[in-house]
């Protein structure tokens, strides 16, 4: 019997989604003959029953387009902007699978997705997922993908600001995605030679950082580049987050509502990448530039490494299709794949840890991490 699958992408834009996409796709129709449709514009699409047919001419040249053919969107089934209210849609949703025979769902994203994915299992359909950011966040993964190309963009912007930092004898921070986690930047910071890395993991000390810089000046080295994840925090903002978290909790168990990591507060300040630029300038005597690299990071074609990874885990994704094997994240595992349950990746962040390799080597060779 011919099975039918939907597919859609959801959150934000990343290299690989097409080829994602593609690798689902031509594995489904071509060596299962089985029939897939996909949903435009994320959980929205499904919610609206807007349907792009997705036959061997639409799955022709796409592998090296950036973005989604798809489409995307942040919103989530149980709130959903309708009307200028936030209702829950997962009844709507529910409905809509069943109206189009599906047999499974594959939703492409990070970790909300991952939440919104379970969220719909829980209501009885058969949901399959597959770890896309360029953050690198998703939890018992390997490697998400769109993380390769994003790091190579970012490498690439701080190898450019090399010389301009060296010619002006400037401090050039860079702030690189990454809101909770801190791999892009500090894959990028390792690999473009940064002489600050600065991560949400690791609260920094701006005084540890302008001696840095300025030890260098004593080394006639009159400039630094500092790369800086948009997520990263000083020490006393930090000391200041987790104050104001417990008090939310508090507030939330006594009010009987379930506290939620998406409610706690991702920071309390504004322009800590501006503030800090300022503050090494005042404390150095150099003067400091910023360049942030924002969506840049998101596009242009995907790394060949992306390619792969994603083309490994669409085919995968439709091989557990045709087992009947659903409530799960394809997972990247070494050269291979595995499919992880669903309630165990949701509501995980997968952080750089300490004591990491990467964090071990940036030290070795002299990188500043701030504390």
């Amino acid at each position: 019997m011919t099975k039918y699958i939907g597919i859609l992408t959801s959150g934000g834009d990343s290299p690989g989604l097409n080829a994602a996409i593609r690798g689902v796709g031509k594995a489904a129709l071509n060596h299962y003959g089985m029939q897939i449709i996909g949903f435009r514009d994320g959980f929205r699409g499904l919610m609206e029953n807007r349907i792009m047919r997705l036959d061997g001419g639409e799955l022709s040249d796409i592998l090296t387009r950036g973005g989604t053919i798809l489409g995307t969107s942040r919103d989530k089934p149980h709130r959903m902007p309708v009307g200028g209210k936030l209702l829950d849609m997962t009844d709507v949703i529910v409905g809509n699978y069943h109206d189009n025979h599906l047999d499974a769902l594959v939703c492409l994203g990070g970790g909300g997705t991952q939440k919104n994915a379970l969220r719909l299992k829980e209501k009885g359909l058969n949901v399959i997922t597959l770890p896309k950011t360029i953050d690198n966040d998703v939890a018992l993964t390997d490697i998400t993908f769109g993380f390769d190309t994003a790091l190579g963009i970012a490498t690439d912007a701080i190898d450019r600001l090399h010389s301009t930092a060296h010619s002006h004898h400037r401090i050039i921070v860079v702030e690189i995605m990454g809101h909770r986690a801190g791999w892009l930047a500090l894959g990028a910071g390792i690999a473009g030679g940064a002489d600050v890395i600065l991560i949400p993991e690791i609260p920094y000390e701006v005084a540890s950082i302008a001696e840095a810089i300025r030890e260098r000046s004593r080394r006639g080295k009159p400039f630094s580049i500092v790369a800086i994840a948009e997520g990263a925090i000083s020490k006393q903002e930090h000391a200041d987050m987790l104050t104001a978290q417990k008090k939310k909790a508090n507030s939330k168990q006594k009010s009987g509502k379930k506290a939620e990591a998406e409610d706690a507060p991702e920071t309390l300040y504004a322009e800590k990448t501006v503030r800090l630029a300022k503050q090494l300038e005042l404390l150095t005597g150099l003067e400091s530039r910023i360049t942030i690299l924002g969506h840049l990071q998101r596009g242009g074609i995907p790394s060949a490494a992306d390619r792969l990874l994603a083309t490994r885990l669409g085919t995968a994704c439709t091989d557990l299709i045709h087992q009947g094997h659903y409530g799960v994240m394809v997972a990247a595992k070494g050269d291979g794949t595995r499919a992880v349950k669903l309630e165990e990746v949701a509501g995980k962040v997968k952080t750089v840890p300490p004591d990491h390799p990467w964090v071990l080597s940036a030290r070795h060779v002299g990188t500043n991490m701030g504390d």
